[in-house]
């Protein structure tokens, strides 16, 4: 009898368990297709979809024809079609694009994403920079989102975008590694943006933008050591600022003038190390900083009365200046200050 009993009191705690389960589902189970779609929501707020879609439509497909002279194992001369991307600037049409996907070409023509096509004509180019501006004769043009008061900080989500191998247009995405102070990359006066977005063939030229979709620089290249062998995930970009400002150059005079005084640079040497400046790694023979008496290893420490933080500073104060004129330099050797003056000469070309 006591054995029943127990038995009896097991079955109606195992049943009164089951009906507790039973009236939690039926209470929460309203709840689970809501909790699925704050999933959804949560994941839809990390889309970079209206960046893409303010940026992408100025951003254009550039097709470049030129011609290979012969040479002695293949006498004929041959046409070449180069692949590139670019960007739509202002409403009359000028496109800012990569020196190199337009270098050397008799023929440019530009597509846009909406389909429609247009011859362009090279209004200027500038191969220290790697950009130049092309013009289109077209309406209702998609104009790239400009933000030029936004300062660019190392850590920032950045989007590429360009067209690859002719796939079609494609967004790539990364973080900024550096916002500038990368010099001797592609030439000594470049100050230029390094990221991981990746930019392959065809995607030189294009967009490189923030989350908003606003342009911050121009697409330029992978980096490849003296070596000739590529570095995974670092790219680079020229800056925004500085592309507007050669960009307006190009369109008032046609060409780019720099200053000049043959020097080469070490451009570790920054504004974050104790010691700011410039070293000097190497005086061109008979050029304008030898003939003023600089010397390899010497550190530049003051360029026209104005102290020097780092090597793209520096050049860039050469650069602006006008050919002809008079730079006083400051600078150490060993230990002892000294100061001369060197006369501008101009940047070849």
């Amino acid at each position: 009898m006591q054995q029943l009993s127990s038995t009896l009191r097991f079955l109606l705690q195992s049943v009164g368990l089951g009906l507790v389960v039973a009236a939690i589902v039926i209470v929460t189970q309203p709840f689970w297709g809501q909790s699925e779609s704050l999933s959804q929501t949560n994941s839809e707020i990390i889309s970079f979809n209206q960046a893409v879609r303010k940026a992408a439509p100025a951003v254009v497909n550039i097709y470049s024809m030129g011609e290979i002279q012969g040479s002695y194992y293949q006498p004929q001369s041959s046409r070449v079609l180069r692949l590139g991307s670019g960007v739509i600037m202002d409403s009359q049409g000028y496109i800012l694009t990569a020196h190199h996907v337009v270098d050397n070409v008799d023929k440019v023509e530009v597509a846009l994403q909406d389909g429609r096509r247009y011859a362009a004509q090279i209004i200027g180019s500038d191969r220290y920079t790697d950009l130049a501006v092309l013009k289109i004769d077209a309406d209702n043009l998609p104009v790239i989102p400009v933000q030029s008061t936004r300062r660019i900080q190392v850590g920032d989500i950045v989007l590429a975008i360009g067209n690859p191998y002719n796939i079609g247009q494609t967004i790539t995405q990364g973080i900024i590694s550096a916002s500038g102070g990368r010099v001797g990359v592609s030439n000594s006066y470049s100050d230029l943006i390094q990221m991981d977005a990746v930019i392959n063939q065809g995607a030189s030229g294009g967009a490189l933008v923030n989350t908003a979709g606003e342009l911050i620089g121009i697409n330029n290249a992978r980096y490849n050591s003296a070596f000739g062998d590529g570095g995974e995930g670092i790219y680079f970009a020229v800056p925004y600022e500085n592309a507007r400002k050669v960009m307006k150059t190009l369109i008032q005079e046609g060409e780019v003038v720099r200053g000049y005084i043959g020097i080469s640079v070490n451009p570790n040497f920054s504004e974050e190390q104790s010691l700011s400046g410039i070293l000097v790694t190497d005086v061109e023979r008979e050029g304008p900083a030898a003939k003023a008496g600089l010397q390899r290893n010497d550190f530049l420490v003051a360029i026209a009365g104005k102290p020097v933080r780092s090597a793209p500073e520096g050049l860039d104060r050469v650069a602006n200046s006008k050919p002809g004129s008079q730079l006083e330099i400051e600078f150490y050797r060993g230990d002892t200050r000294m100061t001369t003056t060197v006369t501008v000469a101009e940047l070849p070309r």
